[in-house]
């Protein structure tokens, strides 16, 4: 198996626009795919033969800045059966909307359950939402915390309920 054919299988079962760049000769090959299809390529991802993703190791957030305007979500992906075949996947989405709210992304937290935690810390530190995720709260940062700190635009609060934050 190689990340192309598992490429060519995305696009064969989803169409041409569901892989929208790929990053093949490098350490850990990427797939940046449609987010309106995510869920659905991860669940072709995870049960079908041969792939059988069935590990999520990981999810992190990216933030590309703000002259880019782009934030990400990369998935990292492992395949026990293949001998623990990597793959990684992105999405990227604008971190600005419209209407000012969060800029979203489905949530895999029904494909894997791992997610769940995961894409909580990217909500959290980021500020991505995850659509139908089942619980959606802040994860490290207090509930009432103003900001997500992992944004490269993040200005630190002078003070968080009389404690001095800035040192």
């Amino acid at each position: 198996m190689t990340v192309q054919e598992i490429a060519d299988a995305i696009v064969a079962k989803f169409g041409e626009d569901a892989i929208l760049e790929k990053k093949l000769d490098i350490l850990q090959p990427a797939l940046y795919v449609n987010p309106a299809k995510l869920v659905d390529i991860c669940f072709f991802l995870r049960d079908t033969e041969p792939f059988y993703f069935d590990y999520l190791s990981c999810i992190s957030g990216v933030d590309y800045g703000v002259k880019e305007n782009m934030l990400g979500v990369v998935y990292h992906l492992c395949s026990i059966p293949n001998e623990g075949f990597l793959l990684t996947l992105h999405v990227k989405i604008p971190r600005t909307t419209e209407n000012g709210d969060l800029p979203s992304v489905p949530s895999v937290s029904a494909v894997w359950r791992a997610a769940d935690w995961l894409e909580r810390e990217t909500y959290d530190l980021m500020g991505i939402k995850f659509e139908n995720h089942p619980d959606l709260r802040r994860i490290l940062c207090p509930d009432d915390w103003v900001g997500h700190p992992l944004r490269k635009d993040y200005e630190v609060q002078e003070y968080y309920h009389g404690i001095k934050v800035k040192y």
